[in-house]
């Protein structure tokens, strides 16, 4: 069989699917793309036995269909290096020897058999479809994986929460520490579903969902789902088991609302924090009428540091305690000039949330704080 395509276009998909390749597999066929020639399209197929994703690239010319696999490594090192030209594949399809023609010369490679290549799973019967916005999926992504943990006790939390309803769909991510609950208004289900998606999944769309525009279909059952890009197509294996009820933990009704510019807040954290210990990380925020005092002090080598910010705080002085880097990790992901840092107590989770939220969005974070020693 025999096929042209451009360089530079075979070359960009390729990189944008070999992120699925692990770096060790059970089975040497998964360190290999699977060609599959069809009509006029040639579509790659990687997968790691619970991730399979596969996009379509056109050929200029081909003559007749085919299926092969190639080491994705070699084939990736070599494109790499070449300009954007047309590309000749000639593949033999009994022997299963490769040549790749480019302008000055050719490499030549072996192909493996692809019928070894394992094949995805399919949807059941009572398959959910909800289609979002390729950007509002993008947002929601970006905004809750950094929450998402690792931990080998709770898989239920190592993933992205995704809660369907029949008004809206809210994404939610949490490691027991913070908390992420993204509510996009832009998009809804027919009926009540609910999904975990693992971060490794979570984290390949991030990376996809950039340069797509339209919609983006997700189906879902008990096990599996999979998500239909205009070039892309996913199949991934789902975290079975019960998500935690996310909306009890957010405590409701904060006496203490502190309003201040995020980006002001964010400088303070990252000069003090240098200074906190390395080991717990703790930053005091102590509040005063209309101030905030941010200080962090490390015993062990008699070294702290305090800045004084002005923000809107009318209510009795509070000081509070959290981990620097989950607090400035949280203000990253926000975006907006100004948030609001709702308060109870220094024993119960702060609740942080943009003053001006995104059109269709609602977006609530949570911080657990950490105690103070004085």
């Amino acid at each position: 069989m025999k096929f042209i395509v451009s360089s530079t276009a075979l070359s960009s998909h390729l990189q944008a699917v070999s992120r699925v390749i692990n770096s060790k597999n059970a089975l040497p066929i998964l360190d290999c793309f699977l060609f599959e020639l069809k009509d006029g399209t040639l579509s790659v197929t990687v997968s790691d036995s619970e991730t399979t994703m596969v996009t379509s690239v056109e050929v200029n010319e081909s003559d007749v269909e085919g299926r092969f696999a190639i080491t994705a490594k070699t084939l990736l090192d070599a494109l790499k290096e070449l300009p954007e030209q047309p590309l000749t594949f000639e593949v033999n399809t009994s022997t299963l020897e490769i040549t790749v023609f480019y302008q000055n010369g050719k490499y030549s490679l072996m192909g493996q058999n692809a019928d070894e290549f394992p094949q995805p799973p399919a949807l059941g019967e009572s398959a959910v479809r909800v289609e979002l916005d390729a950007q509002v999926l993008l947002n929601g992504i970006n905004r809750a994986v950094f929450a998402t943990a690792d931990d080998e006790l709770r898989p239920v939390m190592n993933g992205i929460y995704f809660d369907i309803t029949t008004e809206d769909i809210t994404l939610v991510a949490s490691d027991g520490h913070k908390l992420v609950r993204c509510k996009t208004l832009a998009a809804k289900g027919d009926e009540r579903a609910a999904f975990i998606l693992p971060k490794k999944p979570a984290t390949l769309m991030k990376n996809l969902l950039p340069k797509e525009q339209g919609a983006v279909t997700i189906a879902f059952d008990e096990r599996n789902a999979v998500f239909t890009l205009e070039n892309y197509y996913m199949v991934c294996r789902l975290i079975e088991g019960r998500y935690p009820n996310y909306n009890s933990v957010i405590p409701q009704n904060n006496p203490y609302k502190v309003t201040i510019d995020r980006q002001l807040l964010l400088g303070a954290l990252r000069r003090v924090s240098v200074f906190s210990s390395q080991a717990s990380s703790l930053i005091k925020l102590r509040m005063n009428e209309n101030q905030i005092v941010v200080s962090a002090q490390d015993i062990d080598f008699s070294t702290s540091a305090e800045e004084t910010l002005t923000c809107q705080y009318s209510g009795n002085p509070m000081s509070i305690g959290f981990k620097s880097t989950f607090l400035i990790d949280i203000l990253n992901n926000i975006s907006g000039e100004e948030v609001v840092i709702e308060l109870a107590d220094p024993s119960r989770a702060g609740v942080i949330i943009p003053v001006e939220q995104s059109e269709n969005e609602d977006l609530l974070m949570l911080l657990m704080p950490m105690m103070l020693n004085d």
